[in-house]
């Protein structure tokens, strides 16, 4: 058993200060573990968000040495033993209080991607598509809205100005889902993707991959060929004669 100081940021409403704590330390130890040991012993009012502690419900999301990670998924024996662990709120989004923020934003981005439209004349249960159209948008599926990835992404974390027109990764992986789906009837996700959901403001520098804890590879299988399909979309210029030729009506 060993001791480490914790520099944790306390306060509301985004007015506060560090506070240090010297925390004992045992083997095999996650970052949450010793957030509950200050809770119990030195820090009862020390408000944070947790649920399942096993790194599949994305509540304990925070930053540990200024990187956003899940603190139940953070060994302690993965960091640095020789400076203090520093815990600080999710930066993107506003704090509320101690280790816990306001996620709603993302909620609200969420609402304005429209969910998946079924194909005229299929009634359920009278869906069919291959194998590896299944495979190819399973991998989002393992999503579990830490919003680690909105977090860190520097169009929402750097420029609270463009909240109002970039959904973040997480959201347009979303759109790129359905987009992919060979059953979706929506209208045109790939225009919504650029004009809605700001597409424009990303540009693919991988932080969004970085702290996934589920390894998905948000920008190679959904950003990057998202913008792909878009671009083809918006400038091949086979597509846009075929936009400007009139068809014959159907007898």
């Amino acid at each position: 058993m060993s001791s480490l100081e914790f520099r944790i940021w306390r306060g509301e409403a985004g007015e506060g200060d560090f506070v240090s704590y010297q925390v004992e330390v045992n083997e095999g130890e996650v970052v949450l573990d010793l957030v509950h040991r200050l809770q119990a012993t030195q820090a009862p009012d020390l408000a944070v968000r947790w649920n399942c502690k096993a790194g599949k419900c994305g509540s304990c999301s925070a930053e540990v040495n200024g990187r956003p990670r899940l603190l139940c998924m953070t060994r302690m024996s993965a960091l640095p033993a020789d400076r203090p662990v520093v815990l600080t709120p999710l930066r993107a989004f506003p704090s509320i209080r101690d280790l816990v923020t306001d996620v709603g934003f993302n909620y609200a981005k969420a609402r304005e991607v429209p969910s998946f439209v079924p194909p005229p004349g299929l009634a359920p249960g009278e869906y069919r598509m291959a194998q590896q159209d299944v495979a190819r948008s399973q991998e989002f599926r393992k999503c579990i809205e830490c919003f680690l990835c909105q977090d860190t992404c520097h169009a929402v974390r750097d420029h609270e100005e463009n909240k109002g027109a970039f959904a973040g990764p997480r959201f347009l992986m979303r759109v790129a889902e359905l987009d992919m789906h060979p059953l979706d009837a929506a209208p045109d996700r790939k225009r919504a993707a650029q004009e809605v959901h700001g597409l424009g403001y990303c540009n693919i520098t991988k932080c969004c991959t970085e702290v996934c804890p589920e390894h998905i590879r948000i920008t190679d299988n959904a950003l990057i060929p998202l913008k792909e399909r878009v671009a083809d979309r918006k400038y091949d210029p086979l597509v846009w004669l075929g936009s400007k030729i009139g068809r014959r009506p159907r007898d």
